[in-house]
């Protein structure tokens, strides 16, 4: 057993969608979530830059002694884990591509046609088709970069007209020619306009890998015997910045929660308990 938390990072609040389903299945775990909300959004920027980001985030959750960094964001998976993995090998650290990846070569099949939409950088690292065909080659595969979505959603744009009508000129073409009857939510901002993109492509199925993610952290928890068999310690959420929208979806995430939440800036000067 180990009681020490688990340390998620994301470029901004997009990784927050992963923490529910982490606490619904493995409610003794505690957290310790930086999300870069100064420096959001990571997917058009260069990928030294992101990897740059990423080294600062992953040495700052080791500090604190985190027994495991799960990299919620897909932009970081893409072109940073490896070097993040040799850079605290003392750490498992896990990504999200590899478990959605899984999820989506196991559950379509050959007729199905399955859009990914992702940031740029998520889009050209390629990581999605080389995974999901390394699982299954029979599978047709389109790729959508979406740029717009974080910055809005980041400014809690997640229903209504604009979204709305952003969603509809990236998507509207890329959902008609190419048939796709399959969706992946390439990065974890975007569950949270998961409905606005349902209201709009009724017919397609989406995979979440906020989702999937949890069942790559359980195995490795498990493998290394690394449960927690309580809920020792308060969960902690820093931001570089610490905005409004980011307390604000931590509180809905622990709105009926029994655990102690604290918030942090990245300088740890500012701090508001719940």
């Amino acid at each position: 057993m180990d009681n020490r938390p688990i340390g998620f990072f994301d470029s901004g609040l997009g990784g927050l969608t992963c923490i529910p389903h982490l606490m619904q299945s493995l409610p003794n775990e505690s957290i310790i979530y930086f999300g870069d909300t100064a420096r959001t959004p990571y997917g058009s920027k260069a990928v030294s830059t992101i990897r740059g980001f990423a080294f600062e985030i992953s040495d700052f959750l080791a500090e604190r002694d985190v027994k495991m960094i799960a990299i919620a964001c897909n932009t970081v998976s893409g072109v940073a884990i490896e070097d993040i993995r040799k850079r605290h090998p003392g750490i498992p650290v896990l990504g999200i591509i590899s478990p959605a990846s899984h999820t989506v070569a196991k559950r379509c099949n050959s007729t199905n046609r399955i859009g990914i939409i992702g940031t740029k950088v998520t889009v050209q690292s390629g990581e999605y088709p080389r995974k999901i065909l390394r699982y299954n080659p029979s599978l047709k595969l389109f790729q959508k970069a979406c740029p717009a979505f974080v910055p809005l959603i980041e400014e809690g744009m997640t229903e209504g007209e604009i979204i709305e009508l952003l969603i509809s000129r990236y998507m509207d073409g890329f959902v008609g020619e190419n048939k796709l009857d399959t969706l992946v939510l390439g990065c974890t901002h975007y569950p949270l306009i998961r409905k606005s993109i349902s209201a709009l492509y009724p017919h397609l199925e989406i995979i979440d890998p906020s989702e999937e993610m949890l069942q790559s952290i359980n195995d490795e928890l498990e493998k290394r015997s690394l449960y927690a068999d309580s809920h020792s310690h308060e969960n902690i959420f820093y931001a570089s910045d610490l905005s409004e929208n980011f307390v604000n979806m931590i509180d809905k995430i622990f709105r009926d929660s029994k655990y102690r939440v604290a918030f942090k800036s990245f300088d740890l000067e500012t701090e508001i308990r719940r």
